[in-house]
């Protein structure tokens, strides 16, 4: 297959280009890699589709939030999360349709905060659950067999170092077993999943 991974180079985007390297990966982020893109821009989005052509699949690993107490969220504060960790992902899927082979899937990522909320992260959370509610009612209707499903990381242990203060009494995961739960979305048959990894 030929699989394009945006985010390729983070901590979960390097394990996914692992498990998944028997296929042709095609690296994608923003400081260049094999093609650059920035997912809150649809301009990025879709000059990164027209240099790559059709691809088998497309598998997100990046988007961000800001860490924020609900007092404190600003409107300006929470756009972050929603252009770079909502829209960004949805983007991917409304432009790149064209650039999906039939049969072919897209993989999106969402994250433990919305199911098992923190201090401060309903950003996140808010942005999180965007995408799960997209990814179920959109595979309902996805054209030409393309399959669509999300990936709910638990805190990674490769980041809990610098993290661990937001995420008090979590038991964090390795991003390699994080990786698997992609690498299930893009090989296997299921559509409108959102696989949790606790």
């Amino acid at each position: 297959m030929r699989i394009l991974v945006v985010g390729a180079s983070g901590t979960i985007g390097s394990e996914i280009c692992k498990v998944l390297a028997n296929h042709e990966i095609i690296r994608a982020g923003r400081n260049g890699l094999d093609v650059s893109v920035d997912t809150t821009s649809e301009q990025s989005i879709r000059d990164m589709y027209n240099q790559i052509g059709k691809v088998d699949a497309v598998v997100n690993a990046a988007g961000g939030a800001n860490f924020a107490s609900v007092s404190e969220l600003t409107p300006e504060l929470n756009e972050r999360g929603i252009q770079s960790k909502l829209k960004g992902q949805i983007n991917l899927v409304l432009i790149g349709m064209d650039y999906v082979n039939d049969g072919g899937s897209f993989t999106l990522t969402t994250g433990v905060m919305m199911d098992d909320p923190i201090p401060m992260g309903a950003s996140a959370a808010m942005a999180n659950g965007g995408v799960k509610s997209f990814v179920k009612a959109a595979s309902i209707e996805m054209p030409r067999g393309i399959r669509i499903n999300s990936v709910s990381p638990n805190i990674v242990q490769e980041s809990w170092s610098k993290m661990e203060k937001y995420f008090a009494g979590f038991s964090p995961v390795p991003a390699v077993r994080v990786a698997l739960s992609y690498k299930k979305s893009v090989e296997g048959a299921q559509t409108g999943q959102n696989y949790e990894v606790y």
